[in-house]
C-alpha cells in the first residue's frame, strides 16, 4: 500500500499508482498466435516476383551456412554459429531496410550481413580470430558482430536517438533512419536488452528489436529462461509493441518486419517482433546438441524448414518450376565457389592492429606495449632471415 504525506514531492500528490504514463496495453499487445501468410489467403496478395527473391535469397542464405560451416571443420575458420534453419529471418531483416538504416547483429547473424552486401570473407573475419570486425561499419551501415549477449541493443537505441537529435538540430541533413537490431531468446535474458527497450520506449526511438526464438540459449531451453506468455508479450511493460510471427514463414516475416520498421520510421515508437524459429544446426561446431535435444524434435522441425515451405508454395502458386530451382542452385553453387577462392589466400592480420582502435590517443601503456611487440617481431623476423640464411649455405 502507498501511503502519501505531506511529505511527498510536489505534483506526486494522488491516488496511490496514478503517476506516469497510464496506457490501455490492449495496442501493444501481440496477437495471441504468431502471423502466418503461407497457406493462408493472403499469400496471393504478395507480388510474385517478390516471393521468387525471397526464395532465391533463401536458398543462397542456406548455401552460406553450408560452406561457412565446411570452413569451420576445415579448420579455416575459428568458429561458426550457423542460422540454417533461421534464414528466413536474417534474409528479411537485411531485405527490408533502407540504405540509410542501420543493421546491430549478434553473432549468429553473419547471413544477414551478408545479405546486406558485405563480402563473406569480411563478414567471417571476426569467426577467424584475425580482427573484431572484418568490415567498415559506416560504409555498409552495420554494426560489428555482436559476441556479447544484446550489447548490440542498447547501442541501437543511442544510434537511432541520437540520428534523430542530429536531424532536429541540423534539418537539411536528416535521414528518417531506422535501427533493427538482432536478438536471440537467451539475449532476452540478459540486463542489456531490459535497458534497450525501456530507453527506446521513453524515448520513442526509431528502433526494431528482432528476438529470432530458436528455442534455446545454447542448451539451455527458453521455459528455464522466461515465464512470459511470449517475449513478445516483454514489449508491452516499456509500453512499445509487441509482435509474433512465424520466423520460418518467410513472407509473414518480410510482412510483420517491413511493418514494424515503418511504424518506427514514422515516429510512432519501437517495435519487438518475435520469431518463432528453430536453429537446425548445433549451437557452433564446438557444441554437441545431442545432449539437449531429441533427433525427433529436429526432424519435426526440420519439416518446416522456410526454404521447403516457400518453395512448396511458389511451386503449388504456379511462380516456380524445376529449371528456376536448378537455376537458383547453380547461382548458390557460384557464391560457395566465391566463398572458398576469397578463403584460398586470405589476408595475415596486422599485430600492430591490436592498438589502432582503442583509444583515440593511446595510453602510455599502449605505446609501450606496441613497442615491444614490434621489437618481438623484428626479432623474429631477423631469426627467420637467418635460420634461412644457414639453410642456404
Amino acid at each position: 500500500m502507498t501511503v502519501l504525506d505531506d511529505s511527498t514531492a510536489p505534483g506526486l500528490v494522488g491516488p496511490p499508482n496514478s503517476h506516469g504514463p497510464r496506457r490501455d496495453p490492449a495496442p501493444l499487445l501481440p496477437d495471441p498466435e504468431p502471423v502466418r501468410i503461407l497457406g493462408t489467403p493472403a499469400a496471393k496478395t504478395f507480388d510474385a516476383e517478390l516471393q521468387r527473391e525471397l526464395y532465391r535469397r533463401l536458398v543462397l542464405g542456406r548455401r552460406f551456412n553450408q560452406q561457412a560451416t565446411t570452413l569451420t571443420r576445415q579448420g579455416r575458420l575459428a568458429v561458426y554459429p550457423a542460422s540454417t534453419g533461421q534464414e528466413a529471418c536474417q534474409i528479411t531483416a537485411s531485405m527490408v531496410l533502407r540504405e540509410v538504416d542501420w543493421l546491430f547483429p549478434s553473432y549468429r547473424d553473419t547471413l544477414a550481413v551478408v545479405a546486406r552486401g558485405v563480402r563473406p570473407l569480411d563478414a567471417l573475419t571476426l569467426m577467424r580470430g584475425h580482427a573484431h570486425s572484418g568490415y567498415d561499419s559506416y560504409e555498409h551501415r552495420i554494426a560489428p558482430l555482436s559476441t556479447p549477449l544484446a550489447t548490440q541493443a542498447p547501442h541501437a537505441v543511442g544510434l537511432a536517438h541520437a540520428a534523430r537529435l542530429r536531424a532536429a538540430a541540423d534539418p537539411e541533413t536528416a535521414e528518417e533512419l531506422v535501427a533493427l537490431a538482432l536478438v536471440g531468446d537467451g539475449g532476452t535474458s540478459e540486463g542489456d536488452f531490459h535497458e534497450a527497450l525501456n530507453f527506446a520506449g521513453v524515448l520513442g526511438a526509431p528502433v526494431v528489436f528482432l528476438v529470432q526464438n530458436n528455442g534455446y540459449a545454447i542448451s539451455v531451453p527458453l521455459a528455464s529462461q522466461s515465464a512470459a506468455p511470449t517475449l513478445a508479450h516483454k514489449a508491452v511493460g516499456y509500453g512499445i509493441v509487441g509482435r509474433l510471427v512465424d520466423g520460418n514463414d518467410a513472407l509473414a516475416m518480410h510482412s510483420v518486419l517491413s511493418a514494424a520498421v515503418e511504424h518506427a520510421r514514422s515516429g510512432r515508437g519501437p517495435v519487438l517482433v518475435e520469431a518463432i524459429t528453430y536453429r537446425l544446426d548445433a549451437h557452433t561446431n564446438a557444441d554437441d546438441a545431442t545432449r539437449y535435444r531429441s533427433a525427433a524434435e529436429v526432424d519435426a522441425w526440420r519439416a518446416r524448414d522456410p526454404l521447403t515451405l516457400l518453395e512448396r508454395h511458389l511451386r503449388a502458386a504456379g511462380l516456380l518450376d524445376d529449371a528456376g530451382v536448378a537455376a537458383i542452385a547453380r547461382a548458390a553453387e557460384d557464391l560457395a565457389t566465391e566463398i572458398r577462392a576469397q578463403f584460398d589466400n586470405p589476408p595475415d592480420p596486422d599485430p600492430g592492429s591490436l592498438f589502432t582502435h582503442v583509444y583515440a590517443t593511446p595510453t602510455s601503456q599502449l605505446r609501450e606495449q606496441a613497442a615491444e611487440l614490434a621489437a618481438r617481431l623484428d626479432a623474429d623476423a631477423a631469426a627467420d632471415a637467418d635460420a634461412a640464411g644457414g639453410e642456404a649455405r
